[in-house]
C-alpha cells in the first residue's frame, strides 16, 4: 500500500486512515498461517499455547483448547456487543462465540470476504443495531489465494465481481488492472514474468480493499515461514482519544499477541500484575505474553533495546508438519527449526501457484530461477538460523556458527526457552530431548536426553 511506499499499488483508502493512525512499521503476526494466526490474534496466545495447531477445516478440525477464553467470550461476559464478518476459520465455537455473526459458515466466503459492498451493507447493519459499547471484526479474505478453489475467478480471485460474464458485479469496486512490467518485486519474489503476472493479479485485489492481514503473503518466504518476508504485517491503530501521533510512524516491535492486551485495557477490563520487565496479563488458563499497545498512541519509547517478539508454527496443512520457534529483537532474529531433519513442506494452494510452477518447471530443466534462493536451500534449512538484521535485512547470511556470534546466540536460545516456558509450549524440549512433566517428575518437569544428536 502507498503508506509503505508501494508506488504502484492504489490503496487510496488504506492511506486515508494510515493519516488518522499510527502507522506500525514493526508489527509481525505470531505465526504465518490463517487458523493458527487468527486464534493467537483473538486469545493472545500463541498456537501452541492456545491449541489451533494447524488449520481449522473439516477434515483435519484444529482447534482450540475448549478451556480457552477468547476475546470476543471475555467481552461478552462484560456486555460489549461483539460481531465478525468475513473469514472466521477458527473453532471451536464454543471458544470464539460471537454476537452477530456473517461468516463462511452461514455465507459464501467470497461475499462475506471479497465483496466490500455486501461487507459494507453487513456492517452498517451491525452498527445500527449499537448502542452499546462494541467489538467488530471484520476479516478480509483478499490476501488468500482462490486459484485452487475458484479457479474461474482468477489466482486471487481478481475477476469475482469486476462485472464480466458470469463474475457477478460488485458496485463499490472499479477493478485495477496492473501491468506485471511495471511492478518493484520485494527480494523474495523470483523476478521472472510468472511472478509478476502472479503479483499483479493480487495487487488487483488489495485495490479493492485490505486493511490487515493475518499472515503472510501466499509466495516463496512468505506464508508458513517466519522470515520477516511471512510475519511482517501492515497495522494502523487509530484512536479518536489519541491524536497525539496521528500520521506519525513508531518503529516499536508490536505482535499480533499485542491486539489481545490492548484490546483489554481499551475497555478497562484488564488484570494486570506488574514485573521487573513489563506488565504481564493474567487469565487463570495461561499468562498472556504480549503488552498493550496503548502508550504506544502517546509516546514512542525511550529504549526499544530490549524490545522481543516471538511466533510459533507447528502445521498448516494436516500434512505439513514442520515446528519452528522464533525470537525477534530490533537487530538480531534466531528461529529454531524443531523438524530440520524433513524438507521444509509446500501447501497446496501454493504449489499449484503459477509462481511456485515457474520455480519447479525452472529447476527441473536447470534455469536461472531468478531468485535469491535454489530450491533445495528452501527446502533444507539448518537446525538454528540466527541473522543480524541490520546489516542482513533479507536474512541470507546464518551466523550461528560464528565464533563471534556465540553470545547473542546463547542470549536469545535462553530468552526463547523461556518464552516456551511461559507459554506452555509443548515442544519446549524437541528434538533432543523428551519433556517429562508428570509422575515423578510432576514437581520438577525435566527435559531428558535422547541421544540424538
Amino acid at each position: 500500500m502507498g503508506t509503505y511506499l508501494n508506488k504502484i499499488c492504489q490503496t487510496p483508502n488504506l492511506d486515508a486512515l494510515a493519516k488518522k493512525s499510527l502507522i506500525f512499521n514493526k508489527a509481525f503476526t505470531s505465526v504465518s498461517s490463517c487458523s493458527p494466526s487468527r486464534s493467537a490474534l483473538l486469545t493472545g496466545m500463541p498456537s501452541h499455547q492456545n491449541g489451533m495447531y494447524g488449520l481449522h477445516q473439516a477434515e483435519n478440525h484444529f482447534d482450540s483448547f475448549s478451556s480457552v477464553k477468547s476475546l470476543p467470550k471475555m467481552l461478552e461476559d462484560k456486555g460489549i456487543r461483539t460481531g465478525i464478518i468475513g473469514k472466521k476459520h477458527v473453532g471451536p465455537e464454543g471458544v470464539y462465540p460471537f454476537g452477530y455473526e456473517q461468516t463462511e459458515e452461514n455465507n459464501s466466503i467470497l461475499q462475506v470476504g471479497r465483496n466490500i459492498t455486501h461487507i459494507k451493507l453487513l456492517a452498517r447493519e451491525f452498527l445500527n443495531n449499537s448502542t452499546e459499547p462494541f467489538f467488530l471484526y471484520v476479516a478480509f479474505h483478499d490476501p488468500h489465494r482462490c486459484g485452487h478453489t475458484n479457479p474461474e475467478y482468477g489466482e486471487f480471485c481478481q475477476r469475482f465481481g469486476n462485472g464480466e460474464e458470469g463474475m457477478g458485479l460488485i458496485p463499490d469496486w472499479q477493478p485495477i488492472t496492473y501491468q506485471p512490467d511495471e511492478l518493484v518485486l520485494p527480494y523474495f519474489i523470483p523476478n521472472t514474468l510468472e511472478a509478476r503476472k502472479d503479483v499483479a493479479a493480487q495487487y488487483t485485489t488489495i485495490s479493492r480493499l485490505r486493511p490487515s492481514s493475518d499472515n503472510g503473503i501466499p509466495f516463496p518466504n512468505g506464508r508458513t515461514n517466519l522470515y520477516d518476508s511471512g510475519i511482517a504485517e501492515p497495522m494502523f491503530i487509530s484512536s479518536p482519544l489519541h491524536r497525539e501521533r496521528q500520521h506519525q510512524v513508531t518503529n516499536s516491535l508490536a505482535s499480533l499477541l499485542d491486539i489481545v492486551p490492548t484490546l483489554l485495557e481499551w475497555y478497562n477490563i484488564t488484570i494486570m500484575k506488574m514485573t521487573s520487565l513489563k506488565i504481564i496479563l493474567l487469565r487463570k488458563n495461561g499468562t498472556l505474553t504480549g503488552k498493550s499497545l496503548l502508550p504506544l498512541l502517546v509516546k514512542e519509547p525511550d529504549d526499544k533495546s530490549k524490545e522481543a517478539v516471538f511466533a510459533s508454527h507447528t502445521l498448516h496443512e494436516v500434512t505439513m508438519y514442520y515446528p519452528m520457534r522464533m525470537i525477534r529483537t530490533q537487530r538480531y532474529k534466531l528461529i529454531h527449526n524443531i523438524n530440520f531433519y524433513s524438507p521444509f513442506p509446500i501447501d497446496q494452494d501454493f504449489y499449484l501457484s503459477p509462481t511456485f510452477q515457474d520455480i519447479l518447471n525452472r529447476t527441473k530443466s536447470g534455469q536461472n530461477l531468478n531468485w535469491f534462493k535454489t530450491l533445495k536451500e528452501y527446502y533444507k534449512r539448518p537446525e538454528w538460523e540466527l541473522y543480524d538484521l541490520k546489516y542482513d535485512p533479507e536474512e541470507l547470511n546464518n551466523i550461528v556458527k560464528k565464533n563471534s556470534s556465540r553470545e547473542i546466540f546463547e542470549d536469545l536460545k535462553k530468552r526463547l526457552f523461556r518464552w516456551q516456558k511461559d507459554t506452555n509450549d509443548p515442544w519446549i524440549c524437541a528434538p533432543h530431548a523428551v519433556f517429562e512433566n508428570k509422575g515423578n517428575f510432576k514437581t520438577n518437569p525435566q527435559c531428558l536426553d535422547l541421544d540424538n544428536v
